[in-house]
């Protein structure tokens, strides 16, 4: 068996997905030839979070540590070169594929409290091709007795098209951006964008810049989308979008992993319910209560 585990396929018009089970991964999305996502093989385990859903909550937990409903918890420190707890709890873990067609596809896992999260929740996550694009529905429910912290994103990394980073331009509807710590990148405080020079309301080219923070006060249109869009120098490119009051928060990372193959090869784009490190300020955190079920979607599609 793959390392990444079952592969479903999706076909829709000229999209095309992979989505692998470990971790519940989009493995791969072309449009045509083109690829929109930074993908891996088959046969390869997964490199870092590409393509993983994150659950229950995305980010960073500063020492894994929090307090909530009047008790401190350990988490696992999974990032333990910063001493942080990143990403939730389902990224590594394989989920079972629950219905599959041509166009969609819905797995589900059911998370095993413990003694850092004592939460059972039913997850899903619902993958849809269509004209629009890939549809990529994160669902949880609270099947416990008592409230549970809850926060979710996805994990891709979005490819323009020929080049990498440097050569393509981003458009991000943010006004602000969670200045962070330069060693453990825990949050500090929120600035503007014009302060840090990551101002990209109007698109530019990102060049040689470092980008791997969570940016807010987001605009939307009157629907309450909002898009970040990254396009290559022969005007193809990728856009990801989301109602912006489900999602408040966009995490943007430049890839930077010198000496990796994925360096800088795709621009991280990650619609966040919170901002790192909520179990610990509060900020936008979703709690669930007994039997609540909490939704969300983000759509990828071709420029």
């Amino acid at each position: 068996m793959s390392p990444s585990g079952i592969q479903v396929e999706l076909r829709h018009g000229p999209y095309t997905a992979v989505v692998a089970a470990v971790g519940a991964t989009l493995r791969e999305l072309r449009h045509g030839d083109r690829p929109l996502v930074v993908g891996f093989g088959a046969d390869e385990i997964r490199p870092n979070h590409r393509g993983a859903v994150l659950a229950p909550w995305p980010n960073r937990i500063e020492d894994g540590t929090y307090t909530f409903d009047g008790e401190q918890r350990q988490l696992p420190l999974t990032e333990p070169a910063r001493g942080n707890a990143l990403h939730g709890l389902v990224t590594w873990v394989r989920w079972d594929v629950e219905s599959q067609s041509d166009a969609e596809v819905s797995l589900v896992h059911r998370l095993v409290p413990f003694t850092g999260y004592p939460h059972p929740l039913d997850l899903r996550v619902h993958y849809a091709l269509d004209d629009a694009g890939l549809h990529w529905t994160v669902t949880a429910t609270n099947t416990g007795d008592g409230p549970a912290p809850y926060g979710t994103a996805p994990h891709p990394y979005l490819v323009a098209g020929e080049g990498r980073v440097d050569d393509w331009s981003l458009e991000l509807p943010a006004a602000e951006y969670l200045a962070v710590t330069p060693d453990r990148l825990l949050p500090l405080a929120v600035e503007k964008v014009e302060s840090a020079g990551f101002d990209f309301r109007t698109p530019r080219v990102l060049g040689d810049i470092f980008i791997d923070h969570a940016f807010t006060g987001l605009a939307a249109d009157v629907e309450g989308v909002a898009r970040v869009l990254v396009r290559a120098a022969d005007g193809s490119g990728v856009v990801c979008s989301w109602v912006a009051a489900e999602c408040p928060w966009v995490q943007i990372h430049t890839a930077d992993r010198p000496g990796e193959s994925g360096h800088r090869a795709g621009l991280a784009v990650e619609p966040m319910t919170c901002p790192p490190d909520a179990f610990n300020s509060g900020t936008d955190l979703i709690v669930l209560e007994p039997g609540q079920t909490h939704e969300t979607t983000w759509t990828i599609a071709a420029l």
